[in-house]
């Protein structure tokens, strides 16, 4: 069934995503070792060229990982007296690692970008539904009238924090480990900072037990994706429930429903339920990759190979889920009408008899208890909190003290339209607030995005002049 040990020990199936890291990586460490006198000019020279060649993919041969088949196809291709000189000064240990920083950094930044571009387009949908008026649920019970705007930007401030982790993890990332060794370094006089200068890094991870061992800035990268997946699950089972019947919130664009193999009528959600089960495979990423080094002793330790295909699962899962998403909600057509129904149709406002009778000067406690039994009453009639009488009124205020008038006022005012207008407190899901979190969310957006430009530009500048100088 096997291919025998080599089979088992080897990565070659994870590790095509590595090797254009891996040539530049090799690269830059040739170039540091021609600087440095390490290795003669003519024999960095025959080394380049090999691995510019490689670029069209290396066989696979006999090599364990992707590190083992480069070399091999530089020797062929330099010569072994030239060839056998690119892994001076370095271990396999430091080259992995620095192939997965490189990756990660990369991957953290595309998914930045795809994060913001989802974030944009919930608060483009935010802007043309500032006042489509909706039910706000907790316990998925109908809670306080909302809007629809309000919901929209909630689900794209989770995303931006999710950027925010991501940005913050990119820095811990950015740092060069190669010229770690094995473990504890190496008697030959590598130049460190200037690999990590040419690769466009940050600077080095100084300890070199620490460089060539560690693996939490790629556990803290597939935690972030993990959170923001689950984020996107949220949203998903948000969006499938509004598209049922019962509900009636929204219809799908076509492309992103299908039909059931028997039952003509329906239009199922499946980019929404595929989400929210992707979601659980990118946990189990988590898991995968904290489980390869949580027992692990200090050093390097081959269990760390089975954290490189959880890392890059994560990354597809996500990178596939964000730009889907965006588009699904973009085209999505949400019908006003009837969230505006669903809000109107139980005692969604009793909160604001409450807050109405304490405008007045009533205890926030006594209101409570008015506006429970109002809200009891009308349910038991079959009307709204709007439409009791005086008699109702007069039984919700019983020994409160206070005028059944009163309280009957303050039901008749609480209407879904009304409650959106009285909202004052900062954030809330009034009219009042949704053009100013609308403008300020897109700033923001368009902040994050020029950080992410320079940040993406300064790496991509750097490995460019790194390849520029290898050709010379």
């Amino acid at each position: 069934m096997g291919d025998g040990p080599l089979g088992y020990v080897s990565s070659m199936a994870d590790d095509a995503e590595l090797l254009m890291y891996d040539i530049d990586g090799s690269r830059a460490h040739v170039l540091m070792l021609e600087a440095r006198r390490i290795i003669p000019r003519r024999d960095a020279g025959r080394i380049l060229a090999a691995l510019s060649r490689a670029e069209a993919g290396v066989p696979a041969g006999r090599a364990e990982d992707i590190h083992e088949a480069l070399e091999a196809a530089v020797v062929r291709g330099a010569g072994r007296e030239s060839g056998g000189r690119m892994h001076t000064g370095r271990s396999r240990n430091d080259q992995v690692a620095l192939d997965m920083r490189m990756k990660v950094r990369d991957d953290t930044n595309a998914i930045c970008g795809m994060a913001l571009d989802l974030a944009g387009a919930l608060v483009g949908v935010a802007s043309a539904h500032k006042r489509t008026a909706m039910p706000l649920y907790t316990h998925m019970q109908q809670a306080q009238p909302g809007l629809l705007s309000h919901y929209m930007i909630s689900q794209a401030d989770a995303l931006l924090r999710d950027e925010e982790r991501l940005s913050g993890s990119y820095a811990r990332t950015n740092k060069s480990p190669l010229g770690a060794g094995p473990a504890g370094g190496t008697a030959i006089p590598v130049d460190r900072a200037m690999v990590a200068r040419l690769l466009g890094f940050d600077g080095i991870v100084e300890n070199s037990l620490d460089a060539a061992g560690s693996r939490d800035f790629a556990a803290e990268y597939v935690s972030v994706l993990a959170i923001m997946m689950a984020n996107l699950s949220r949203l998903a089972e948000d969006m499938v429930v509004w598209s049922t019947s019962e509900f009636g919130f929204v219809e799908l664009a076509d492309e992103f429903a299908s039909p059931s193999s028997v039952m003509p009528q329906k239009k199922n959600p499946d980019v929404l339920e595929l989400t929210r089960g992707r979601a659980g495979r990118v946990l189990g990423d988590l898991v995968a990759v904290i489980s390869s080094y949580k027992g692990l002793a200090s050093g390097y330790g081959r269990d760390l190979q089975e954290a490189k295909g959880a890392v890059f699962s994560a990354t597809r899962i996500a990178s596939g889920a964000l730009p889907v998403l965006g588009s699904l909600v973009s085209t999505a057509r949400f019908d006003r009408a009837r969230m505006l129904e669903a809000a109107e149709s139980g005692g969604i406002t009793a909160l604001d008899v409450s807050d109405a009778l304490v405008r007045a000067g009533v205890p926030f406690r006594t209101t409570h208890g008015i506006a429970g039994s109002l809200s009891r009453l009308a349910h038991e009639a079959g009307v709204p909190v709007t439409g009791v009488g005086i008699r109702e009124a007069g039984i919700a205020a019983r020994g409160t003290g206070v005028d059944p008038r009163a309280v009957l006022g303050a039901a008749r005012s609480a209407t879904v339209e009304a409650s959106l207008r009285a909202r004052a407190s900062a954030g809330s899901a009034g009219y009042s607030a949704q053009a100013g979190m609308v403008s300020s969310r897109r700033r923001e957006i368009a902040a994050r995005k020029r950080r992410l430009a320079v940040r993406s530009r300064r790496v991509a500048a750097a490995v460019s002049a790194m390849r520029k100088r290898a050709r010379r």
